[in-house]
This record gives structure tokens, sequence and C-alpha cells, in this order.
């Protein structure tokens, strides 16, 4: 199988394009034996849409034209989603290079950013809209992150086959560096909580500060932020001016480097705002920390609860949004070890048997196939 990356120039999360490929409109690498192709992006740290819809389209515009040109028939195209935009690139170079489209949806966009009020221009969501029922209809298969997303597409679009396609682990044992407290500033005997990802919006990452909040009279218990977004600097406000000596915020770290603190953590916070749309999620950070026996505290209710908590019995739900029910979790995992190990081991164990990234790439090459 040969298989080929087309992506943009490295600029994520900074929103600032690396060294080494600015001022650069096509960049071909190898990595890992596999072809990678990077194309120019208009990347900038902005909250403006005007400039945000920019950053999207020139990759689709490059993307389009590298893919063209510079990239040799491929049997299957996979579009990664979202970006909805990306689609516009992908079905133009399948029907130009007669490949089969496959369409991968790891967040149903626009309805989402519609849900959390960051695209509220009416024209525009009714664009957004034609855009995704054009791309799913046409096509070969849709993949979705979690069976929400693949029963919604199924759902709205009957005749377009579709695959669930989650996350997963890769089981392999890996070596990893037992001192990250100690170069930290964090002692041993603190019963540390991680939270790392995005620091955005969907996340509601409020909760964690205001749980923090109620427990800070026990020192033992920290908080570790690791990641950058959006909400990074409202964060670091609501830490001042809720005095919180017990949360530590960390610079976004390459998952390669994550090892360590996952393994220093004694169990990580998975939230996500309290709306319906989140209901079918399954945020990706459950897996990394489950993998490494950490239980997780998930304020994240439908599909992720149901597999992970009420099956899984991979750790404590508390409602969205609802710091008392966090900090009351917390305590609970601080107060019982033996607990917060065991939840940690079903965790570990559930997840091999359930979501092994062999077995699901297996599974995704066998309906590949079938195309």
């Amino acid at each position: 199988m040969d298989v080929t990356v087309l992506t943009a120039m490295p600029n994520y999360p900074a929103m600032q394009v690396m060294e080494g490929y600015k001022g650069k409109w096509h960049v071909k690498e190898q990595l890992d034996g596999i072809t990678i192709h990077r194309s120019w992006i208009y990347a900038k740290k902005t909250t403006g849409v005007f400039l945000r819809l920019l950053n999207y389209f020139s990759f689709v515009f490059s993307a389009m034209i590298v893919g063209l040109f510079n990239i040799r028939k491929h049997d299957v195209i996979i579009c990664e989603s979202p970006p909805l935009f990306l689609g516009i690139a992908a079905l133009t170079i399948k029907l130009f290079k007669r490949s089969k489209l496959v369409f991968n949806v790891s967040d149903l966009w626009p309805e989402s950013a519609e849900k959390l009020g960051i695209v509220t221009n009416k024209f525009f969501l009714k664009l957004a809209y034609f855009l995704e029922a054009w791309l799913y209809k046409r096509a070969a298969l849709v993949t979705g992150q979690t069976q929400g997303i693949v029963h919604s597409i199924s759902t709205r679009f009957p005749r377009t086959k579709t695959f669930w396609l989650p996350n997963g682990i890769d089981i392999k044992q890996q070596q990893v560096d037992t001192n990250w407290r100690q170069l930290n500033g964090l002692s041993d005997t603190d019963f540390i909580v991680l939270y790392a990802g995005i620091l955005g919006h969907a996340q509601a990452l409020e909760v964690i500060l205001k749980a923090a909040a109620l427990v800070k009279e026990d020192a033992s218990i920290k908080f570790v932020l690791v990641g950058d977004g959006p909400q990074k600097d409202a964060l670091h406000a609501l830490k001042e001016e809720l005095q919180l000596f017990n949360v530590h915020f960390f610079p976004n770290t390459p998952a390669s480097k994550m090892p360590p603190i996952i393994h220093a953590s004694n169990a990580a916070v998975v939230p996500l705002k309290n709306i319906p749309l989140f209901k079918g999620a399954i945020p990706s950070k459950i897996f990394e920390n489950l993998a490494a026996s950490k239980p997780v505290l998930l304020g994240v209710d439908g599909e992720a609860k149901e597999l992970f908590i009420d099956k899984g019995n991979c750790g404590i739900f508390f409602t969205p949004e609802d710091e008392t029910e966090l900090a009351a979790a917390v305590q609970q995992l601080k107060n019982n070890p033996s607990l917060c190990r065991q939840l940690g081991a079903n965790g570990a164990q559930y997840v091999r048997t359930y979501f092994d990234r062999k077995k699901i790439a297996a599974d995704f090459y066998s309906q590949l196939q079938q195309l």
C-alpha cells in the first residue's frame, strides 16, 4: 500500500509557519517512509472571522494546486473535516484524478460552530450546510469518529455509505522518563489532575479552575493544564482572579513528549460544554490517558459516558460544567488510592481490548478495499 500525505506548512498551534518552511509554496519530504507534501498556508494569530477564513481557504487553494500538479493519481483520497472547506480541494482532486473520496468527520461542522455560537451569520451557515451535503453525497464513504456522528450523517443522508472509525491506542509499551515532577517543582506526594489539549471554547475549561478553587485548602491537590488556544489568556486571568496556587499551566507539548507528563499524573480530566451536540463526542485525549492506566474524570455526557464509565468503568463522571461535582470526584480519587488504581487498570484493559489501533486500521482497510 502506497500512502501520500498532503498537508499545510507546519503552523499549529502557534498559528505561525515554522522556521524552514516560511515563504515556501511547496515542500516535499519523507517521514517514516511516507511521502509528505506540504503546501502554503496563510497563518496568523487572530480571532477575526475574515482572517480565520483566509487561513482556511489559503490552504484549500494551495492544496488543490499541489494535489493536481505535484501528486500522482491515487485510488483513494481521504479528507479530514473539520475544516469542512478542505472538502472543496479533495473533491476537485478526486474529479480530475478519477479517485474515490473518503470523507472523515471528527466533528459535525457547521452544526458545532452554530451550536457553540462561533458562527452566527445565517447566510454563511446556509452555504456551509449546503457544502456539507454536497460533499457527503459525492463521497464514496463518510467515516465518523463517534457513533453519534455516524448516526447523524446516516439519518440526514440515508444514501451515503458510512463507517465508524474511532480513535484508538498503540498498545506497544513505551519507556517513560519518571522525573517530570521533580523537574517541574511538583512533589511525589502531590495528587496531580491533568488536562492536556487545546484551550478552546468547546472544552469549557473554566470548570477546572473553579473546581480547583473549591479544593485549594488541600495543598496536595494540583491541577496541570498543558496546551495553548484561544482561551489561554482568559484562563490565566481567571487563575489570577481566584488566586489559584494549585493550578499550573504548561505550553503546548508535542505528542511524543507527553508520556512523561501523563505518567506523572494521577488522573486526567476531560471536559466539554454542557450542550446536546456533545452527547455524541469522544475526545481523543481519553485514549492516551486510559492506555497509561490513568482514570478519567469525564465531563462529557452521552456516548463517551456510556463507553468509558458505564461499560468500561474507567473513571468518574461529572455533569459537564459542574465544578462542584468535579471537585468531589477529585477528592474521592485522592482519598481512595485503591479506587484510583483500579479505575486506571480497568481503563487500560478496556482500551486495549476494544480500541487497539491496529485492529481499527485493519477494519478500515477492509472497508477501503470494498469501495
